[in-house]
């Protein structure tokens, strides 16, 4: 009797979905065919592109993994299957619609055998049988770097960068854009390989062809204060200086207060402001830097006393192109400007702000120690200028792929990422 009066024990909130069995693997796989069949039409060069509107942005792409990130999947098992488009994007950078396809259609052939009463187990348990067979073949089609010439490693690496472009929408700019993909990578640390050291910059305006590589860092110009016009815009040789500090004078906060008895004691603390920023800017010109770049913002006096001094100052220079920045030149970002030695200072090959489309752009070429690059984008609609990035992400992380791994098999890179038992 005191068993039946025992409450029931409940371990799922009220409302939860507890489906299972052949049913619900069977709504599973139809929720997968609806993705694969949103994708399946963008495969391949006659692939069409899809527009996705989300809030007020309009995005148009035939990319397998931006289509599904924009889609804002809710089926779990649906999920499941993005998320293999995005790990496939991660990881290799093309062929995000491809793996959605194959998978589709495993489920697809295994929905007949499920209709035909097998077991689960059974048609996985063949799955990974068909997996190792693979495996095989794969291994039997590598191609190896290490027997290959320079200029046949080359050839290779842009026809790898074509055959991801050949579906994009760079497709008729394939020859011209492999060849600038092929020269960023080249410029890369070849023990790291690091893809953050490519730089994409997107120029509205001009033609598509007059995308150009710049060996070293491109950004766009920050904003300035009144005096930035009459600072110099080209520089052989710089000395540069990364900073991590503001360069201007600080407002008070609302709440501070300081107490005076006299006049002669405010103009004492006004007096110290100034001193305290131009004993500063004096510090910097006293190791004879040339160009002045900060992630903070640099002020209108700053700016006036660097453009007196024949010094180029930005502000505000975002984060990844510091890093960059110091990567190609050799300079050190600091965060403060008492004791600076030339050992942190940077310095390339040409310093040259130059006008493209409507915006000016600030090109540092040449650098010594450069192992990043940047490709300037030039195009016609946002859209379009959008779209033509996302395909010179994939085509640089097939090339990056090829260079990283000598054999670009899925066996021989599991082995290579393997612990050592040393």
């Amino acid at each position: 009797m005191s068993a039946l009066l025992q409450p029931n024990i409940i371990l799922l909130r009220e409302g939860t979905d507890t489906s299972q069995g052949r049913s619900q693997i069977m709504s599973n796989i139809n929720a997968c065919q609806v993705v694969v069949d949103i994708v399946k039409t963008t495969l391949g060069p006659r692939g069409m592109d899809k527009l996705i509107q989300n809030h007020r942005d309009v995005t148009i792409s035939n990319d397998g993994a931006t289509i599904v990130d924009l889609l804002d999947i809710e089926h779990p098992a649906a999920k499941v299957l993005a998320d293999i488009a995005k790990s496939q994007d991660s990881e290799v950078g093309d062929g995000t619609t491809s793996v959605m396809l194959i998978a589709g259609e495993l489920m697809k052939e295994a929905k007949q055998f499920l209709d035909d009463g097998m077991s689960p187990q059974t048609i996985i348990q063949g799955f990974r049988e068909a997996l190792a067979f693979c495996l095989e073949k794969l291994q039997e089609l590598t191609i190896s770097f290490a027997d290959k010439s320079h200029e046949e490693k080359r050839d290779i690496l842009k026809k790898c960068a074509q055959t991801s472009l050949n579906s994009k929408l760079l497709a008729h700019y394939k020859e011209y854009f492999s060849e600038l993909v092929v020269q960023a990578v080249e410029r890369l640390d070849p023990q790291l390989l690091d893809k953050e050291l490519v730089g994409i910059k997107q120029v509205t305006g001009g033609s598509i062809s007059e995308s150009f590589l710049v060996d070293g860092v491109a950004f766009k110009k920050t904003f300035s204060y009144a005096g930035f016009e009459q600072q110099p815009k080209k520089f052989t040789n710089p000395k540069i200086v990364l900073l991590n500090l503001e360069l201007e004078l600080k407002s008070e906060k609302s709440n501070a207060e300081v107490r005076i008895e006299k006049p002669e004691d405010y103009q004492a603390i006004v007096d110290a402001e100034w001193d305290i920023i131009y004993e500063k800017l004096n510090n910097i010109k006293g190791i004879g830097a040339d160009i002045v770049l900060s992630k903070l913002p640099i002020g209108d006096l700053a700016t006036q006393y660097f453009a007196d001094h024949n010094i180029f100052s930005a502000g505000r220079v975002q984060k990844e192109d510091m890093e960059r920045l110091a990567s190609a030149t050799g300079a050190q970002i600091q965060t403060t400007v008492n004791g600076l030695g030339e050992s942190i200072l940077g310095t390339c090959g040409e310093f040259e702000e130059v006008q493209l489309g409507a915006e000016r752009y600030n090109l540092f070429k040449n650098c010594p120690s450069s192992k990043t690059a940047t490709i300037v984008l030039r195009g016609g609609a946002e859209q379009f200028i959008q779209e033509a990035e996302r395909s010179l992400n994939d085509a640089i992380m097939i090339v990056r792929s090829c260079l990283l791994y000598t054999s670009p098999s899925p066996r021989d890179r599991q082995k290579s990422r393997m612990p050592s038992s040393a």
